[in-house]
């Protein structure tokens, strides 16, 4: 089995550092090829990349997204397997990359992902929720639909675990991803994956034994355009609607903001680390919440004013958001 990797990289800045260090100090299953796909870095990412061995293609910024950049990175390489990392998930021991592979002894399975871990200093409800997520354990999870059944007769949420899948840290079959290619989209173009994989009688494995180091120092408000760009995509794949009425949203807020700050509190921080967290998880409540709310009704793709309004707003808050 040849095993590729593809990043796309864009100013990764000093953590990139830490990611190539980590592929560097794999044993045993290693790379045999290394790209990166970049969009008019400046900051020195290309020539780093190329010292730790990687061929570098370049692209415009302007033609950066999520799904057809990333096909673009496969399709320059020639592995059986290709492996997708993001700039600033750092792999976590030796053996990271044959835990990775290891799933695809199973000939039904598509995809595999991992595990992430929060960077030090990481906000604490965002540290938990990294943690959390998806919760299945140290060992392989596979998922695929049962026998007899159609995706669409799952309800929402039943389809979105079923189907969840993260290029932050991946692998793919380059012979499923001929058939299924990922974009062009602007979010979300790894769970549109696996959805389709998973409608097709393929199989996802959720490889448990491995993580990578992964968080982001985000703005409350950052995160809450964030939800709503993810909350618009999960709305128009599995019909997903965590926050469906303005009346929930009042409700919800101060609820959640009871449960959060309680958390954060918990923990015992030191009131120089306690204030300010608290701050943050305040604001991150109520940007959620509305993300949630706003992201649901945006991926209704509702006609007319609201329509027009919604691709509007959409756009706006997807700036800045990688």
């Amino acid at each position: 089995m040849r095993i590729s990797l593809v990043i796309p990289t864009w100013n990764a800045g000093p953590l990139l550092d830490d990611v190539l260090a980590g592929i560097a100090a794999l044993r045993g299953t290693t790379f045999d090829e290394l790209l990166a796909i970049d969009s008019g870095s400046t900051d020195g990412t290309i020539e780093r990349l190329q010292r730790a061995g990687f061929r570098v293609v370049s692209i415009p910024q302007r033609e950066f997204d999520h799904g057809s950049t990333r096909d673009r990175g496969i399709a320059a390489t020639s592995g059986d397997v290709v492996v997708l990392m993001v700039q600033d998930a750092t792999p976590q021991g030796s053996d990271w990359l044959a835990k990775m592979v290891a799933p695809f002894e199973d000939p039904d399975v598509a995809g595999v992902w991992c595990r992430q871990i929060p960077r030090p200093g990481c906000q604490p409800v965002l540290d938990r929720r990294i943690r959390g997520w998806p919760g299945w354990g140290d060992g392989v999870t596979k998922k695929q639909l049962p026998a007899g059944k159609k995706l669409d007769e799952l309800q929402p949420f039943e389809q979105l675990f079923l189907c969840a899948f993260d290029n932050v840290a991946s692998a793919v079959r380059r012979s499923v991803w001929q058939r299924f290619p990922l974009g062009p989209r602007r979010f979300g173009e790894d769970i549109h994956f696996g959805k389709r994989v998973i409608d097709a009688g393929l199989a996802l494995a959720h490889q448990g034994g491995a993580c990578v180091m992964h968080s982001h120092d985000r703005s409350a408000w950052s995160e809450g355009k964030r939800t709503f760009c993810d909350h618009r995509n999960l709305r128009g794949l599995f019909g997903l609607v965590g926050i469906p009425t303005y009346r929930a949203v009042r409700a919800g807020i101060p609820d959640a903001t009871r449960e959060h700050v309680d958390y954060v509190k918990s923990l015992g921080l030191p009131p120089e680390q306690e204030g300010p967290a608290l701050q943050w998880t305040r604001d991150y409540v109520k940007w959620q919440v509305w993300g949630q709310y706003l992201g649901a009704k945006a991926g209704a793709n509702p006609r007319g004013l609201a329509g027009a309004f919604f691709r509007w707003l959409g756009k706006r808050l997807e700036r800045g958001i990688g």
